[in-house]
């Protein structure tokens, strides 16, 4: 297995493990949705639902690959996709914590593009 392809399997068991523990809580009020591009590797895990007569949707976490890194675009777990991708055995150094602008990525331990 390349290392692309190992990026995409520890991704998506990442992400779908989100969603069957939010799917299966009786308290969700909202629509728990993966959305996984392996063409253009972008993946998504986001809530949906209703407030009133208006339509919202929450993305949850968004990554990307690029570069043959990972770039997390968006991530509001407590726990931190950086951190389920380390256990996954992913390398700091093909981590992009892109939710920070270019120079305070600069001052994490994760790469920096």
């Amino acid at each position: 297995m390349d290392r692309l392809e190992k990026y995409r399997i520890a991704i998506k068991k990442i992400l779908t493990e989100y969603h069957d523990w939010v799917s299966n809580s009786n308290k969700l009020d909202r629509e728990s949705c993966l959305v996984f591009d392996e063409i253009h590797d972008q993946y998504f895990w986001f809530l949906m639902g209703w407030e009133g007569k208006k339509k919202f949707r929450n993305i949850q976490v968004h990554i990307r690959i690029k570069n043959q890194k990972i770039y997390i675009e968006d991530d509001w777990t407590e726990e931190g996709i950086a951190n389920e991708l380390l256990r996954e055995d992913i390398p700091k150094s093909d981590i992009v914590l892109a939710f920070h602008d270019p120079e305070a990525r600069k001052l994490t331990e994760f790469a920096v593009a």
